[in-house]
């Protein structure tokens, strides 16, 4: 399962002497499967939770009820406050998220199949990116860890 996405990630946390802990929805704990796929991974990863209900959400990572009610659990400020959940949460110098849909059901004109949010928390604060993937549920995911780990090298790199 090791990637590009992976290896620039794995290799700037461990040059850095940093942590990530991952709080998954719709890829149900693949982010970090994907970069446990490096060895030396313990140096790195502190702490990942699958936390695909709405409820999960607001008990583990504390996101806001309000938010899960009024913008939804797939929102840029749901994947946020994930992010910002789960860096508290794991004291991991890194927090990142994603959620989102990956169908085949469950999509809107609004908010269509594909559509991901991928928060990415630091100590310069929150950054949530949205995308929106095309393919089968398998094709969606896999683009989702693929664009959480390039996030998560990015601000790395404006760190």
């Amino acid at each position: 399962m090791q990637n590009e996405p992976s290896r620039a990630a794995f290799e700037r946390l461990r040059d850095r002497g940093e942590r990530v802990s991952f709080a998954e929805s719709l890829t149900g704990g693949l982010i970090a499967a994907t970069l446990i796929s490096n060895s030396g991974a313990s140096g790195v990863i502190d702490e990942s939770y699958v936390t695909y209900a709405p409820e999960s959400k607001i008990r583990i990572l504390g996101v806001r009820r309000e938010t899960v009610e009024t913008v939804g659990v797939v929102s840029a400020q749901c994947a946020r406050e994930m992010a910002e959940g789960v860096r508290r949460i794991s004291g991991a110098d890194w927090g990142v998220s994603a959620t989102g849909l990956a169908g085949p059901d469950g999509g809107t004109a609004e908010t269509p199949v594909g559509t991901v949010f991928v928060g990415v928390a630091g100590r310069n604060g929150v950054q949530a990116h949205e995308f929106h993937f095309c393919g089968d549920r398998a094709q969606v995911r896999s683009q989702t860890v693929d664009a959480a780990l390039n996030a998560l090298a990015e601000a790395m790199d404006r760190a």
